[in-house]
């Protein structure tokens, strides 16, 4: 295979000839070809081939050429032979939920997914869509690409050549829909990330029979029993009871024994953090069940860590893991986050703040701050491809919660394959965000096997 760069252009005669200047030819090891078929994700056509004397790696398409594959823009491209065939690209799609708004398309994903594809066009025809956008009785997607003003502009594309998941709910990402539509590709063999949203318990499940990682691992139940939960309390003193599939801190639980004083629990109800005391177990259990029912189904109960603390708050860390284009797990940002006074989690929303790493940890660690911290980053690779060993659908990104207790170990409470992006708002750490969109793109190449001539 041979890959190379050429600027494509558009013909209005209506033959099915590509013109290819001597040099692109010789870059895709094509010189002397009479015919090819050209590709774009899904779709192809065969094309009769005419050399053209023009300086520099140059195509010309023809209207016939252009409709019949759906070539959505002129421009920059890269181009890669397959034994012949010669496939435009990549054709990278990201797929979201949508709304009604022709502004904000994708509601408050809409910036993001904006800043993908203004960073994407430079390198891939990339386009953004929802579900409800596939034909898939021609499969074609009506796609949403941004245009050279930064407004959004729909074109109908093929199917690509690889899909970026960004649906933000459990509940579309679980839908009999999706799983459906996540089989049709499968089917057609188009690598689709990430795959879907982890479940909490599944994760510690994959982590359980690894030594290496599991000591990383806080004590962690599924569905416990009243015995299960009052052992934990007896060993630990304190513990988190939340729910398997849930996120952005909703539904967790703190609950403490203090011998002598009784037992205590706070959680977050609307907007304000809640301190209850109960004289028994017993009563305890009655509110767990009171407010999540009597089966307590769906819930997990966890190992409290003593986390180190600034300012007496507890601090722990958000680590934004990619893919990059050699297929390698890198960390590529770090938030650190301090709760609020009373809060149950970290989370900014119940009244956390945010800070840098180094900011965190100069004020624990002093002088051995950058050690700490380097050695968070190897456990933190480490748990990415433990977790990717053992799952059997393609990852390409992670947001570890990782805890640094005051014995400097470090603890693994959350892994999501959809981590939020509120870190990279910080300041210090927008350097990071712009990263971070970097490596989603350049594993969509990797993917779809578009890949730098240097890389290859």
């Amino acid at each position: 295979m041979s890959l190379t760069h050429c600027n494509v252009h558009f013909s209005q005669q209506p033959d099915k000839v590509a013109y290819i200047s001597t040099a692109l030819l010789k870059s895709l090891k094509l010189s002397g070809a009479k015919s090819i078929r050209l590709r774009l994700g899904k779709d192809q056509i065969p094309a009769t081939v005419k050399p053209i004397q023009k300086a520099g790696r140059h195509l010309y398409l023809t209207s016939s050429l252009r409709n019949a594959i759906r070539v959505p823009k002129s421009g920059s491209i890269y181009l890669r032979n397959l034994d012949g065939d010669v496939q435009l690209g990549p054709l990278i799609g990201v797929l979201s939920d949508g709304t009604s708004s022709s502004t904000r398309p994708f509601g408050s994903r809409t910036g993001f997914i904006k800043q993908l594809l203004k960073e994407g066009s430079n390198k891939s025809y990339i386009f953004a869509f929802t579900p409800r956008d596939i034909n898939w009785q021609n499969d074609t997607i009506n796609g949403y690409f941004l245009s050279s003003s930064g407004d959004f502009t729909r074109k109908i594309v093929p199917l690509p050549d690889v899909i970026y998941n960004r649906l933000p709910s459990r509940r579309a990402d679980f839908s009999p829909a999706i799983n459906q539509l996540r089989e049709r590709l499968s089917r057609k063999r188009i690598p689709f990330f990430n795959w879907s949203f982890f479940n909490k318990s599944d994760i510690y499940h994959l982590l359980e029979s690894n030594p290496e990682v599991n000591r990383y691992v806080p004590e962690s139940y599924m569905n416990p029993s009243s015995e299960r939960i009052r052992g934990m309390l007896e060993r630990h003193q304190f513990a988190y009871y939340k729910p398997s599939g849930g996120s952005l801190g909703k539904g967790i639980y703190r609950l403490s024994h203090v011998p002598k004083q009784g037992y205590f629990v706070r959680y977050r109800k609307k907007n304000s953090n809640v301190l209850l005391r109960f004289t028994s177990f017993n009563s305890m259990l009655r509110m767990l069940h009171s407010n999540q029912g009597q089966t307590l189904k769906g819930y997990l109960i966890q190992q409290g860590i003593q986390l180190i603390e600034i300012d007496n708050c507890p601090i722990d860390f958000r680590f934004h893991m990619h893919k990059n284009g050699n297929n390698q797990w890198v960390v590529v940002g770090i938030g650190a986050k301090k709760s609020g006074r009373g809060s149950v989690t970290t989370h900014i929303k119940n009244g956390g703040s945010l800070m840098t790493p180094e900011q965190a940890l100069d004020r624990v660690f002093g002088d051995r701050a950058g050690e700490v911290l380097q050695r968070a980053k190897n456990v933190a690779i480490t748990l990415a491809e433990a977790i990717e060993n053992h799952h059997q659908h393609l990852l390409g990104e992670i947001g570890f919660d990782l805890g640094i207790d005051q014995d400097e170990k470090v603890w693994m409470f959350e892994a999501n394959s959809k981590p939020g992006r509120s870190i990279f708002q910080h300041p210090s750490l927008r350097a990071e965000g712009k990263a971070s969109v970097e490596h989603i793109l350049d594993h969509c190449l990797y993917l779809s096997k578009f890949r730098r001539k240097e890389e290859l």
